[in-house]
């Protein structure tokens, strides 16, 4: 029954194609014939639309690609510096993924360097991590790869091959943007002004200026591929090659959205909800939505499978929620007749499939050993007030900008480039409609085949419904963690560009309005080619030349104490030495001098965070014999005290390291609302640099300057005073 069922299906599916194609040049014929145009001049016509739609998509990316690269030309003087110089760009996380791949070009051979990846002894002491899987080093295999097999070696050097890269993965996002746009508009015009809105928004829409080889700069351009060819796939009476290669795309760009970013599975399970919502109300075809749910599980067993059974994938709510959505599918199409009986299974559908994936996830739970993201769900209990926690690691996320709610300079900056209100204006407009929508399914009224101009109802294109919905949930997250808003902003210049540029949307407003002195649709079309030239000229006339000082400015950016240190570790340290001190300077060492280290700035990992938290202790108030026994349990060699996080005055106090040390380890007593720190040991960091006993005894200073002070620790201990 069911081979005959998908028979069925995919039968109806073919017959709904050849009849779309069979049906779509006759009603073409016959708008043309009353227009008086011949089918030839249609076709040329839309052969230079779509050829000039793409050259602008094309050459927006290319611009914005070379725009970056320019930037980061002026910013660090690159092409002028020496390598040490060029690689302490990369600051915390990014310089351990760029360590990597410097790894893999020096391996004798690929097959090699793989190897060594995935049995990692070299980087962190006392442990053995696969890397490959731990760390998503998979935009670093592919980079290597292409590095060596197209013959770069003699003619670019590897730093730069590795930059072009994300600068071009950049371009191709902002063309995928373009492209979204323009496929829910219909007007390239609409692309152009998503793209400058991006641009002028860019320390809101990404974060390429301070953090290059993050996952998300990878992995996001994919993402945005996706939700193009989702928009095209999701259209009505699309012919059968576009929603064929839409299809193709869509698996393609998932599976790779899926490898390249550990967190991909989460943003995919936001966007599941959107389909799910939009099928819930009968706004979409069905077939094509569940299409989408097997590649999302197609995704998740490949991923699993090639990310050494990464078990992070199984307890996903991705996975959760497309069995139960695939379970209750059958419930679902009894509900599609127009019966009262109908109308109340869609409540009960609703409510059945948030159950069975809650259910689902919960077995899954405790069948599949996990500790990947447990340290994410401490942090949702204390960020949404459910718990509290003395807990260092949680109370120095929570501290952290990107995990803070949004600040008012955000919205400010949102506003005075225009996006904010012409943003709500599209929302408002698009919510009120797909709501108009969604009552009339409610009541039994069927969904228009061919929604037109004439008609005013923008809310039933299922295309627009899901970027309703995506942008809501997307919008949701990024009130409450201001790093979501990198997810979040881009969609809304993509969103707010669709809209002034649709002749539907302001149509759907003017039935509103019920507007008899001006016909509503002459109306509409000049206000979607008035309304975008407008806000495009006032944004080249008061952004432009910004953008070319940014370009023509020449900043400087140099760090001789952390060069001093770098190369002091090369020349004087032993090669076997390993290196204690902060993550962020771990990884700096690691990229700069390749010795090991006792931690990395790395937040998937239990034991990786226990080690943060214990070699923090060099900053707290604890006895030298403490801090001696912990770095000596990590079998350190040299510690590295940073005179920037010792002497640190933030602006938030309670956020320094030493504040969140000292609320840990119970040194902070709280009386009348005012809070005292004691202790009967002096802070580390301070009292080492004394040079008296018993600190002497366990270190000795082997070099320092104006930032760092490195100590040797002594093997052996002599009590002598």
């Amino acid at each position: 029954k069911m081979s005959s069922g998908t028979a069925d299906l995919r039968q109806r599916r073919k017959q709904n194609c050849t009849e779309s194609d069979k049906m779509a040049p006759e009603e073409r014929n016959k708008e043309n014939s009353k227009l008086g145009r011949s089918p030839k001049y249609l076709l040329i016509q839309r052969f230079a639309k779509l050829f000039f739609g793409c050259l602008a998509a094309v050459t927006s990316g290319m611009m914005y690609a070379v725009y970056l690269s320019t930037y980061h030309e002026r910013k660090f003087w690159f092409s002028s510096r020496q390598e040490l110089e060029r690689e302490i760009t990369f600051q915390g996380d990014s310089a351990i993924y760029y360590s990597f791949y410097k790894e893999l070009l020096k391996a004798p051979s690929f097959e090699r360097g793989v190897y060594e990846l995935t049995h990692n002894n070299k980087t962190v002491s006392l442990k053995t991590i696969n890397a490959v899987q731990q760390m998503t080093l998979y935009p670093e295999l592919i980079a290597s790869v292409l590095y060596q097999a197209s013959g770069s070696e003699e003619v670019i050097e590897p730093v730069y091959f590795y930059i072009g890269i994300v600068f071009g993965l950049q371009g191709i996002y902002v063309t995928a943007l373009f492209v979204t746009s323009w496929v829910m508009s219909g007007t390239w015009l609409a692309g152009m002004l998503t793209v400058a809105w991006f641009i002028i928004n860019r320390t809101d829409t990404t974060r390429i200026d301070y953090s290059i080889p993050s996952r998300e700069n990878w992995a996001l351009p994919y993402f945005a591929c996706q939700v193009a060819a989702l928009t095209g796939y999701l259209k009505k009476n699309l012919n059968c090659s576009a929603e064929k290669f839409c299809y193709l795309l869509v698996n393609a760009s998932t599976y790779t959205f899926m490898m390249m970013w550990e967190y991909s599975h989460y943003l995919l399970f936001v966007q599941a909800v959107s389909l799910f919502l939009l099928d819930s109300f009968a706004l979409a075809q069905t077939e094509k939505v569940h299409e989408v749910y097997r590649i999302y599980l197609f995704s998740l067993i490949v991923g699993y499978l090639l990310q050494f059974e990464n078990s992070a994938l199984l307890v996903s709510p991705l996975l959760s929620l497309v069995v139960a959505l695939m379970l209750s599918k059958s419930l679902q199409m009894n509900m599609k007749k127009s019966t009262f009986v109908s109308r109340l299974l869609k409540i009960m559908y609703i409510y059945l499939v948030l159950t069975v994936a809650v259910t689902l996830n919960f077995l899954i739970k405790m069948f599949i050993p996990h500790k990947e993201n447990e340290h994410l769900l401490k942090f949702i209990e204390v960020k949404l007030g459910l718990n509290t926690t003395k807990n260092f690691t949680m109370n120095w996320l929570l501290c952290q900008e990107s995990l803070q709610a949004p600040s008012q300079d955000f919205f400010l900056r949102l506003t005075q480039s225009s996006l904010l209100p012409f943003y709500i204006l599209v929302l408002i407009i698009c919510l009120f409609s797909v709501t108009q929508v969604i009552f009339r399914r409610i009541c039994g009224e069927p969904l228009k085949e061919t929604v037109k101009l004439e008609d005013g109802r923008i809310g039933e294109r299922p295309e627009i419904v899901y970027h309703v919905i995506h942008t809501i949930l997307l919008g949701g997250l990024a009130m409450c963690l201001e790093g979501m808003k990198y997810l979040w902003t881009p969609y809304v210049c993509m969103l707010a560009a669709f809209g002034v540029c649709s002749p539907e949307l302001w149509m759907t407003l003017f039935k509103w309005l019920r507007l008899k002195a001006v016909h509503p649709i002459l109306l509409a079309l000049i206000l979607s080619m008035a309304v975008p030239t407008i806000i495009g000229f006032s944004l080249w006339k008061e952004f432009f030349p910004r953008i070319m000082t940014e370009l023509t400015e020449l900043q400087e950016f140099y760090d001789p104490d952390t060069v001093e240190l770098m190369t002091w570790i090369k020349r004087q340290a032993p090669v076997a030495a390993v290196f204690a001190g902060s993550p962020q300077l771990m990884g700096v060492i690691k990229l700069c001098t390749g010795w090991t280290v006792s931690s990395l700035p790395l937040y998937n990992d239990d034991d990786l965070l226990k080690r943060n938290e214990n070699i923090y202790q060099i900053y707290s108030k604890r006895s030298a014999e403490d801090i001696y026994k912990i770095l000596t349990s990590y079998k350190a060699n040299f510690l590295v005290i940073e005179d920037s996080i010792c002497n640190e005055v933030g602006p938030v106090r309670g956020c320094r390291v030493k504040d969140l040390l000292d609320i840990a380890n119970g040194h902070v007593v709280c009386e009348e609302g005012d809070n005292y720190a004691y202790s009967k040991y002096g802070r580390f960091c301070h009292e080492i640099k004394m040079n008296y006993s018993p600190y002497v005894n366990y270190f000795t200073r082997v070099y320092w300057n104006r930032s760092y002070f490195v100590y040797r620790i002594n093997t052996v201990i002599s009590f002598q005073s």
